[in-house]
C-alpha cells in the first residue's frame, strides 16, 4: 500500500476477526484456531498499530485482555487490572525484550544488575482468590482482565485452594491478600475424566484447558466438585500487612501461606541462563503432568517492574516465551483404514500436511467409526488436530462454522482393504473385523506384537522386520520364530552373519519368559498384561489354562465375561490348539517354575514404591510383580507415602522431580534385588530392617539422562 494511505481495512478486518476468536476461546470455550494462528494474528495487528499509533483506538483487541465474562455469573472487579504477558517466539525476541527495557531501567540499573524469576506458563484458566483475615472470600474468573466472574463456590471445591491461611500457623494472617493462580486439569487425569465423559453421553473436551474452564464455569458447584482439578499460584495482585520486595519472595510466602507454587520456578542471577533455561523447558515439557505453552521471565525485583510500567495491556518488566503450537488446524482429505492384529479394521485421518509441536503430520488417529459419527467427523472438514510428546497425533474434531456443503460422511467399508474378505460388526461392539484369518496384515500386526518389547521381548525385531519376514513367508505364524535358521535369515536385506546370530540369541532368549508374557504375547481379545498375570495366580500352566472353562474363569475377580469368552473361544479352536503344541515343541516355557508351596517372604512388606525409567533387566511390570511378590506396593504416582522411587534409564521429570521435593529414596534395580536378597539371607527380621533403608539409603540416580 503506498504511503500516505494507511492500511486501515486490514486493521479493521483483524480487529473484527481477534474478537471473533477470543469470543469463541474465552465465552463459548470452543476455539476455532489453533493457538499459533491467534498468535499470528495478534502480532500482525501490533505490528501495523506500532506502524501507525494514530490508528490505535481504546477498543482494539491490543488494549485489553481476553473477552467479556458471560452474564449468567455475578460481575466482580478485581482491585488490580489482571494483564496479559507480550509474547517473544525465538531466542531473538526473547534477547530485543531485555533490550527494550534495559533503555528505561531506573537510573544507576543495568541489564547485568537484574535477576530474572522462570516460572512455567501453564494453560488453563486463570483465576484470583481473595481472602480477608485469613478467610477465604471470593474466587473469580480473570474475564476481561477488568472484571470477572463469580466462581467462589466453585473454586472452594479444589483441594489445593487453602479455605484459611496460613495453613500452618506461623503468626498472623494478613488483613488482605488477592492472589492470582492457574486452574488446571492433570494431563494423568484428564483421559481418564473424558473417558468417563463419554461413557456417561456427556460432552467430552479437546483439551485439558477446556475441560478446567468448562468445569470451573459450572452453574452447579456439585459438578465443579466432581471434576479433578488442580491450581497453581503465582502472584500476589493486593494485599494489607505484609510486604514483600521481590517476585521470588512473593512465591516463597504464597508457599508458606499454604498455596501450591509450582515447583519447577527458578530464580536466576544472569540472562544466558534464562535463555538456557527456555531451551532446557522446551525439551522438558512433554514430560510434565499438567500443559505449558511457554516460560515466562519476569523481572525479580518488584519495584523495578513497578517502574517499567506496562505498555497497552501488558507488563513491560515480564515476557512470555512462546513454544510452538501442539494444535494446529488442516483439512481431512480422506479416512483411511488399516487391519489391526485381531483383525479390528482402524480408520486413521489422512491431513493435508500441517505443523504440529514442531512435526510436520501426514495423518492421525480416529478411534472407531461410533467415535467419527459422534463427533460428526466428515471428509472435506477443517479438523483440529493435536499432537501431545512423541503420542500418534489424533483428530480431536471439525469445526463446523468452516463447513462449505461439500463433506461427506464416513461409513466403514464392508470388505478387508488388506483381503477383500468381509467384514463384520459384532454385536456390542464398536469395532468391525476382518473374518479372514489368513489375512497377511493381521499376521505382521500379530509376529510384530508377539516379538514386542512388552511381550516376548525378541530384541532388534520391528515393525519393518515384521513385514520382511511375513513378505518372505519365513513367518506364517509366530511358533515359527522359534524354527528359524541362520541360513534362512542371512539373505535378507539389513542381516549380516552378527545381526542375524544376534536376532537368534534374542529369539532362544524369548523361550523362558515368564508365563504371563506367552499368555499376553498369544493375542487373545481382551488379555492383556494385566489379566495375563492374573490368570497365572490360578493357573500354573498354559495346559491348565486351555481346559478352564468359561465358568471357572468368570469367577475369578475382575475377569467379566467378555473376557472369559474370549479366552474360551481361542483355545478353542483348533489352529490355536496347533500352534500351542508348535510352541511346546520348540521348548517355549509354558508353566511357571516355582516349586509348589515355595513360601516367598514379605520381605518389602509395608513399603510403598514407583517406578520410572527403563530398569537394566526387566520390564515395568516383572518389576512390579516382583516387589508384589515379596509383599510390597507398587503405585502410579509419588507422593508422602511413597518409600522408594525406582529409577531406570530415562526416567520421566514428573516423578524424579516430585521424589525429589518430598525426599522420597531412589534406588536402582540393583539396590532393590540387594535388599530382597539380604532379606533372605537373614530370615524374616529383615523385612523391618529393610524398611529402615528408607531414612539410610542413598539416592541413587543410574542413568545419565537425568
Amino acid at each position: 500500500m503506498s504511503a500516505g494511505h494507511p492500511p486501515i481495512e486490514r486493521i479493521e478486518e483483524l480487529r473484527k476477526e481477534i474478537r471473533y476468536h477470543n469470543y469463541r476461546y474465552h465465552v463459548l470455550d470452543s476455539p476455532v484456531v489453533s493457538d499459533a494462528e491467534y498468535d499470528g494474528l495478534m502480532r500482525e495487528l501490533r505490528e501495523l498499530e506500532a506502524a501507525h499509533p494514530e490508528l490505535v483506538t481504546p477498543d482494539s483487541p491490543t488494549q485489553r485482555v481476553g473477552a467479556e465474562p458471560l452474564d449468567k455469573f455475578e460481575k466482580v472487579r478485581h482491585p488490580k487490572p489482571m494483564l496479559s504477558l507480550s509474547d517473544a517466539f525465538d531466542e531473538e525476541e526473547l534477547r530485543a525484550w531485555l533490550e527494550r527495557i534495559s533503555k528505561l531501567l531506573p537510573e544507576g540499573v543495568g541489564p547485568k544488575d537484574l535477576q530474572y524469576v522462570m516460572e512455567p506458563k501453564f494453560d488453563g484458566l486463570t483465576v484470583v482468590l481473595t481472602y480477608e483475615d485469613g478467610r477465604y472470600v471470593q474466587g473469580a474468573t480473570r474475564g476481561n482482565g477488568i472484571e470477572g466472574e463469580n466462581v467462589t463456590a466453585n473454586l472452594k471445591t479444589i483441594r489445593g485452594v487453602p479455605l484459611r491461611i496460613p495453613v500452618s500457623p506461623d503468626g498472623p494472617p494478613p488483613a488482605r491478600l488477592v492472589v492470582r493462580g492457574e486452574a488446571y486439569m492433570p494431563l494423568d487425569q484428564f483421559e481418564e475424566f473424558n473417558r468417563r465423559q463419554a461413557e456417561l453421553g456427556q460432552k467430552t473436551f479437546a483439551n485439558p484447558r477446556n475441560a478446567a474452564a468448562g468445569s470451573v464455569r459450572q452453574l452447579d458447584s456439585r459438578i465443579t466438585a466432581s471434576r479433578p482439578l488442580s491450581i497453581f499460584t503465582y502472584a500476589v495482585v493486593d494485599s494489607e500487612g505484609i510486604a514483600v520486595a521481590t517476585q521470588w519472595d512473593s512465591l516463597q510466602y504464597l508457599r508458606r501461606m499454604g498455596f501450591p507454587v509450582n515447583s519447577d520456578s527458578r530464580l536466576l542471577p544472569d540472562f544466558e541462563e534464562v535463555v538456557a533455561y527456555c531451551h532446557e523447558w522446551m525439551e522438558k515439557r512433554d514430560t510434565l503432568n499438567y500443559e505449558v505453552d511457554g516460560v515466562v521471565v519476569k523481572i525479580n525485583s518488584l519495584e523495578i517492574q513497578e517502574h517499567l510500567g506496562a505498555v497497552g495491556n501488558a507488563p513491560r518488566g515480564a515476557v512470555a516465551y512462546k513454544f510452538p503450537g501442539r494444535e494446529a488446524t488442516t483439512r481431512l482429505l480422506d479416512i483411511g483404514v488399516n487391519v489391526g492384529r485381531t483383525g479390528s479394521l482402524n480408520p486413521f485421518a489422512i491431513l493435508e500436511p500441517v505443523e504440529v509441536g514442531g512435526v510436520i503430520v501426514r495423518q492421525a488417529a480416529l478411534h472407531n467409526e461410533e467415535d467419527i459419527h459422534r463427533k460428526d467427523i466428515r471428509i472435506g472438514d477443517t479438523v483440529t488436530v493435536r499432537r501431545a510428546g512423541e503420542v500418534i497425533p489424533y483428530v480431536v474434531g471439525p469445526i463446523v462454522d468452516l463447513r462449505t456443503g461439500d463433506e461427506t460422511v464416513f461409513h466403514m467399508p464392508d470388505r478387508c482393504p488388506a483381503c477383500g474378505e468381509p467384514a463384520v460388526k459384532p454385536e456390542g461392539e464398536v469395532a468391525h473385523y476382518c473374518v479372514n484369518a489368513a489375512c497377511p496384515a493381521q499376521l505382521v500386526r500379530r509376529v510384530e506384537y508377539f516379538a514386542f518389547r512388552g511381550t516376548m521381548d525378541i530384541e532388534g525385531f520391528g515393525s519393518r522386520a515384521a513385514e520382511q519376514f511375513v513378505k518372505e513367508g519365513l513367518l506364517k505364524d509366530v511358533a515359527d520364530f522359534y524354527y528359524l535358521r541362520r541360513e534362512d535369515i542371512l539373505p535378507l536385506e539389513g542381516f549380516a552373519e552378527k545381526s542375524s546370530d544376534n536376532l537368534l540369541a534374542a529369539i532362544e532368549a524369548s523361550k523362558h519368559r515368564p508365563l504371563w508374557r506367552l499368555i499376553t504375547a498369544l493375542g487373545i481379545r481382551f488379555v492383556g498384561s494385566t489379566v495375563a498375570q492374573l490368570l497365572t495366580e490360578h493357573y500354573s500352566s498354559v495346559g491348565e489354562l486351555m481346559a478352564a472353562t468359561q465358568e471357572e474363569l468368570e469367577a475369578i475377580e475382575g475377569l467379566g465375561p467378555h473376557t472369559a469368552g474370549s479366552i474360551v473361544e481361542w483355545f478353542g479352536r483348533e489352529r490355536h490348539r496347533g500352534l500351542i503344541e508348535k510352541l511346546r515343541r520348540a521348548g517355549v516355557r509354558m508353566e511357571e517354575r516355582e516349586e509348589v508351596g515355595e513360601e516367598i517372604p514379605p520381605t518389602l512388606a509395608g513399603l510403598t514404591f514407583v517406578i520410572t525409567g527403563t530398569l537394566p533387566s526387566m520390564s515395568r511390570d516383572e518389576a512390579t510383580a516382583l516387589i508384589e511378590r515379596h509383599g510390597g506396593k507398587v503405585t502410579g504416582s509419588v507422593s508422602s507415602k511413597t518409600d522408594y522411587l525406582l529409577v531406570g534409564e530415562a526416567p520421566g521429570g514428573t516423578k524424579y522431580n516430585k521424589a525429589r521435593e518430598l525426599g522420597v529414596s531412589m534406588i536402582g534395580e540393583a539396590e532393590l534385588l540387594g535388599m530382597i536378597e539380604r532379606a533372605r539371607e537373614h530370615g524374616s527380621t529383615e523385612s523391618m530392617e529393610s524398611r529402615k533403608l528408607r531414612d539410610s539409603a542413598p539416592s541413587v540416580i543410574p542413568c545419565s539422562k537425568l
